[in-house]
């Protein structure tokens, strides 16, 4: 009913991205599509291709998806930087569409200055755009909850509601759930009541039906500062007692839950925090409502 994983690298090959999820005993994975610090990267060949899916089904590992490269700003007034972004998004779902990738996360982007209400309807365009040049994919794009550093939008449920009621395809909007995130905006998950009170909220302005992810994340931050930093289960503000509403809440029964945690070479951060996240969800469940 749980599928818990982790991002995993691509590095030698989308193929080898499994490979790592499975040593370490993942149900599902998220990955880049290619490198997340450059706009443009390698077409994928049919070689690629094929060992990804011969892997994915030797692994059994489901879904996969993805999370866009961080240069992208679809919030971007009209430039280089938006035309290149709109480029590399759709870029994106191509190579998603080849894979049989569902959806990609995407930050919803910056305003850089420009305000929130011009940002959104900039992102809302933007994906017009998107979504026009990728007609026929079935990849959707997953907005996801976002700290608020700096310009950055989609840390209030209103951002997220505001740009999937904009766009000419809301069929092909989705939410990811990042929990530090949550956190970091203000949003306290930390106790089963405020928890609750969050997720009534999200379920009034955006609906749980749009979720089809959730990135697990513990917070160095505290609550509402706004500032995007990850830490290991149980070992920041969120709490053991946070993530075990989360895992307990029987919303998310069967989506992709995913860990973005610091780690090393070996994994093994991975292995301790998918260990603890499995321990509470053995737990009692949170009631829902």
């Amino acid at each position: 009913m749980i599928r818990l994983g982790a991002h995993m690298s691509i590095a030698g090959g989308v193929d080898r991205a499994l490979e790592r999820g499975a040593s370490i005993g993942c149900d599902t994975i998220q990955v880049f599509l290619k490198s997340n610090r450059q706009w443009r990267g390698k077409k994928l060949t049919a070689a690629e291709t094929q060992r990804f899916h011969v892997q994915q089904q030797a692994t059994k590992i489901a879904p996969v998806f993805a999370h866009a490269c961080y240069l992208i700003n679809l919030a971007a007034a009209a430039g280089l930087t938006r035309r290149r972004s709109i480029a590399a998004m759709i870029d994106e779902i191509q190579r998603a569409t080849q894979l049989g990738v569902p959806f990609i996360v995407m930050h919803p982007g910056a305003h850089l200055g420009a305000g929130e209400r011009l940002g959104l309807r900039r992102v809302a365009r933007s994906l017009d755009e998107v979504f026009r040049a990728t007609r026929n994919s079935p990849v959707k794009i997953a907005l996801e909850t976002t700290a608020g550093q700096g310009s950055n939008l989609g840390y209030r449920f209103e951002h997220l509601a505001e740009i999937m009621g904009s766009v000419a395809a809301p069929e092909r909007v989705a939410v990811c759930i990042d929990t530090c995130h949550l956190l970091a905006a203000g949003y306290d998950i930390r106790t089963p009541q405020g928890y609750r009170e969050t997720m009534r909220k999200f379920d009034r302005v955006v609906g749980s039906n749009h979720v089809v992810g959730v990135h697990l994340n513990d917070s160095k931050a505290p609550l509402g500062s706004r500032v995007d930093r990850h830490a290991h289960i149980g070992q920041g503000h969120i709490g053991l007692s946070g993530f075990r509403s989360v895992l307990g809440d029987g919303r998310w029964r069967g989506l992709p839950m995913v860990l973005e945690t610091p780690k090393s070479d070996d994994l093994h951060e991975d292995v301790e925090n998918l260990r603890v996240l499995r321990r509470l969800s053995r737990q009692k469940s949170l009631p829902r409502g």
